[in-house]
């Protein structure tokens, strides 16, 4: 297995959305409970075009896991120190490619002067964010019941 974490490019847009959208409509069902219309919501802005707006927006860094030379993981930070995004295609889950994403994601955000990153966990995330040092904050916020998180990064 070899896993391989680089900048995401206007390329992968096809490959990205597949991961998107088969992340949120296959691992997430807790906080979509398969309704399609809040599965529609979600991945609205989850197409090829979608993404490539993504990628163009000032401000938000989109990265991309490969395992093995496919694409199978999405990842995003913001220029104010949010992890934005961190999906991984079910084929994919738990072989640590999400703990390698979040791992680099972190890295990104330390080596940017952020001494706190933040993110928006869903229910389904919530538990894996907390292995991993995150912390909850607050209550959940809206449509995809949303926990906000924090963690420590530096000193």
């Amino acid at each position: 297995m070899k896993l391989r974490i680089r900048a995401a490019g206007p390329m992968d847009a096809p490959v990205m959305s597949r991961v998107l959208t088969a992340s949120i409509t296959e691992l997430c069902r807790a906080d979509h409970q398969n309704d399609p219309n809040r599965i529609a919501d979600w991945t609205a802005n989850k197409t090829p075009d979608g993404i490539l707006s993504m990628l163009a927006r000032d401000g938000f860094f989109m990265v991309v896991a490969e395992l093995d030379g496919e694409v199978v993981a999405v990842g995003a930070t913001t220029a104010d120190g949010e992890i934005a995004l961190n999906y991984v295609a079910p084929e994919a889950r738990f072989r640590g490619i999400s703990k390698a994403l979040l791992a680099h994601m972190e890295a990104d955000l330390r080596s940017r002067g952020f001494a706190e990153g933040r993110l928006r966990a869903t229910n389904t995330a919530k538990a894996f964010y907390r292995a991993q040092g995150w912390s909850a904050d607050a209550s959940p916020d809206g449509g995809t019941a949303c926990f906000a998180m924090h963690m420590r990064l530096a000193g």
